[in-house]
């Protein structure tokens, strides 16, 4: 019988707080966050600005890193991204 050993590795989480700004500050502060982060970190960005919804999205396809998930309660749009 063989043992697996498993490697860990350390993913960062880090939320943002980009709420009450306006566009296009939402999407360039996560741009700036994603160029620090390294493979597989997580970004939780929380705004409030609607125009979050098309702007994000449109800046990971630029980008190339992952939209995880994206909701919307309280006024406050969240959205996980995955650095590629």
């Amino acid at each position: 019988m063989t043992e697996k050993t498993l490697t860990e590795t350390t993913m960062t989480e880090k939320t943002m707080n980009l709420r009450g700004l306006k566009c296009p500050l939402p999407a360039l502060r996560v741009k700036k966050a994603l160029a620090g982060l390294k493979p597989g970190d997580l970004i939780v960005a929380e705004c409030t600005d609607p125009l979050a919804a098309i702007d994000i999205p449109n800046l990971l396809r630029q980008t190339g890193d992952a939209l995880e998930g994206q909701e919307t309660g309280g006024g406050v749009l969240t959205f996980r991204i995955r650095k590629n």
